[in-house]
Parts: structure tokens; sequence; C-alpha cells
């Protein structure tokens, strides 16, 4: 069998899609994964292969286009994916879609112009028309106040996607012989809609609006020990808090390093800062910080005392699954929702806006650090599940074959 993975985004769209993978590939499956060209040295890295697909994701995120912009660069986004994808697709049994909106269209135009099954998949349920909770609601397109109700709040958000994908969408399936999509946001549920998150830290409630399945999170094993001058710097001293931000540019007028740094001190603790794409670094020369890149994360935040993050679905699994204690800072879109959850199940404390002051990140921080904060993160670390990808992976090629069989 042969399956093809698709996705477009950050890290935090690729690196679970590098944990299917090696599953399948485990279960005798032949992988081959379309991803943005940022990542070709780490798909390369788990042996899978890659085929390049459109623009650079971390000049995209950087880049930020006004709202105005979006039906362009949807449109060019989704001429990359019938190029690239179409070709990396042709000799595939089947393909699991994943990545930014537009993208996931694309590519779902792909399967069915090919003629194969194609699973849907969202790394959080928000994304995921239920009467049990809001849609989030895209920039420069604000819910009505006075509309509160859950159905009512997804029609209006189907008309968004629509004004801002349908045209780029349909535009290029008409021009590769598909008929055009009357509703983009029903179409992005393929063959059958998947959640891979865990149902521990983002329940979903079953709907009649939709058959999800929730495998869990998809978790890629990292056998990779941090660096050496890394492993110096913390046993030289207690644990130290992370401060990191992934793929987040963070555009917030404030100089979030320095910020973060003080808090971190002003509480009497050691900082390890990540550089990331937002481009964090140490602002002095004393001992107690450390600035790293990308390194392994799993084998970083157990060794930590707390992780302040941005709070994508990636990086909360991660943090939550390591027992340490987190402070979640929110960008956008999902994020808030995260740091929402990471409150709620009393792992850590959400900050309040995007833009931390000394005070504000002090503040939360302390919540984080208190010893109860610390038993709880322990105790909803042991229910977080690390077979998701597994779940998935089996579940694929089980409908597969099924399908083979009715052929």
């Amino acid at each position: 069998m042969r399956v093809l993975l698709s996705t477009y985004g950050s890290r935090g769209d690729v690196e679970p899609v590098l944990g299917l993978a090696v599953r399948l590939r485990e279960l005798g499956a032949d992988v081959r994964v379309c991803a943005p060209p940022d990542f070709a040295g780490r798909v390369a890295g788990v042996g899978v292969e890659m085929v390049p697909v459109g623009l650079s994701a971390s000049e995209l995120t950087k880049a930020r286009p006004p709202v105005s912009e979006f039906p362009r660069f949807a449109a060019e986004l989704i001429g990359h994916q019938f190029k690239g994808v179409l070709d990396a697709a042709r000799d595939c049994d089947a393909m699991v879609v994943t990545g930014m909106l537009p993208m996931i269209a694309g590519a779902l135009s792909v399967a069915e112009k090919l003629g194969i099954y194609a699973a849907s998949v969202v790394f959080q349920k928000l994304s995921l028309p239920s009467p049990h909770h809001r849609p989030m609601a895209y920039p420069g397109h604000p819910f009505p106040p006075e509309v509160t109700d859950n159905r009512e709040l997804w029609k209006l958000s189907a008309q968004t996607v629509n004004e801002l994908f349908g045209a780029a969408l349909n535009t290029n399936r008409e021009a590769n012989g598909l008929p055009p999509v009357p509703n983009v946001q029903d179409y992005l549920h393929g063959d059958q809609q998947w959640l891979a998150t865990d149902q521990a830290l983002d329940p979903w409630l079953p709907t009649p609006e939709l058959d999800v399945v929730q495998t869990g999170a998809w978790i890629l094993p990292h056998e990779r020990p941090l660096p050496a001058d890394l492993e110096a710097f913390l046993a030289a001293g207690p644990p130290p808090v992370y401060v990191g931000f992934g793929s987040m540019p963070m555009h917030a007028a404030t100089d979030v390093a320095q910020v973060a740094i003080d808090a971190v001190r002003a509480l009497g603790h050691r900082v390890v800062v990540l550089r990331g794409w937002a481009g964090l670094d140490l602002i002095d020369d004393r001992s107690d910080c450390f600035a790293i890149g990308e390194v392994n994360q799993q084998a970083l935040f157990p060794r930590m005392a707390a992780i302040v993050h941005h709070g994508g679905a990636g990086t909360t699994t991660t943090a939550s699954r390591s027992g340490a204690p987190q402070v979640v800072l929110p960008q956008l879109a999902d994020q808030p929702y995260w740091a929402g959850r990471v409150a709620e199940l009393g792992i850590g404390a959400a900050h309040d806006g995007p833009a931390p002051t000394v005070e504000s990140l002090t503040a939360a921080l302390r919540v984080a650090l208190a010893p109860r904060t610390r038993e709880r993160a322990l105790e909803v670390a042991g229910t977080v599940r690390t077979d998701g990808a597994l779940v998935a992976a089996e579940l694929l090629l089980e409908t597969i074959t099924r399908n083979k069989a009715r052929a």
C-alpha cells in the first residue's frame, strides 16, 4: 500500500504527520509526504520520502498578509497543491490531508480528481462544526455580537469561508476538470473526518452534524539526546523555566525576550530560551540563561520548572505529557483555546493577551510554579495517551483494505 500524507503550515502541522508516517511505515506501508520546503531536513531525518510543495511556510507566516490578500494567496497556494500533490499522489491508494484550510481543500480536490480515498485531519476541534462550541472568527470577519447560538455562528462561518476561499478553490478545480464546490466548509471533511487530539486535553462531544473519529494525538517519539552544552547548563543548577514560541513570529511590539527573562528572574529561576521563528535571544551574558535552537522537547520539557509557550496544539500536548506546569501566551487562531484548556485543567495559567509585561507574566508564572499546579500537571500527564498515530495508521490501512475488497 502506498499512502500520501499532505500538509502545509508550521512545524505543528508537520510533526504529527511524521508521527503517522513512521507508524504507517512500521506497518508495511510505503509513505510519501508533501510539505512546505522549510521542512525538507526534518522529513529526511525520519527517513520518509518528501515532495516539497508551495511557498516557504516560515516566510508566509512572518509576512502575515492582510485579510484582503487572503483570496489571492489562497488561489496561489491551492494551485501549488494541484501541481505538486497531484503528481505525488498518482500511484497512491489513499491520502491523509491536513494543514491550513485552503490547502486541505486543494489536496482533497486532488484526491477527488484521482478517485482515491482521503481522510481529512485537524489538530483541534474548533475547526469542526458542532453545536457544543463556537467557530473561530477569521481576522476582519468578527461575528455579530447579537448572534450567540452556535449553529447560527457556524452558518456565518461557512459564509466567511466561501467569501475568502470559494473562488480560489473553484477556479483551480475548474481548471482541473472538477465541478465547483458550493460550500467549502462542508467539503473540508473529506471521506472521513479525523480529530488527531487527546481526549483528555481536547474532549470531543459527539454530534449528529458530523461523524468524527478522534484518534488521539499523533506523537513522533524522539530519541535525540540534548546537546552537551545544554546538558551542562541543566546540570549546573535547579530546573529552569523554558520560554519559547515555536513557529510564532511574535509581532507584538513588546521585547518578549526581555520581558520573559526579567519575569523569570524576578521569581528566582533560571531560563532556557528557544530562538525559534520569533528570533528570541539572550539579553545579557549572565550565566542563569541559555539560548537554544530546535532540540528534543520530549527530553527537555520534563526537566523544566515551568514551560512558557504560545499554545500550539503540538507544544501543548508535549508540555502536558511532560508533567511540567505551563504558562500559555496565545497569539492567534486556536491558541486562546489551548490556553483556556491549560487553565481549566489546572495544569498552568492562561496569559491574558499576546503581549506580556513583566508584571503580567510574573503573575502567571506564580500560578504555574505553585506546588498544587505541579501536582495537577503530573496527574494529567499520566492520562495523555501516546498511541494516537498507531490508531490512525491501523484505521487507514484497514480502510484501504476494505475499499480494495469492494472494488
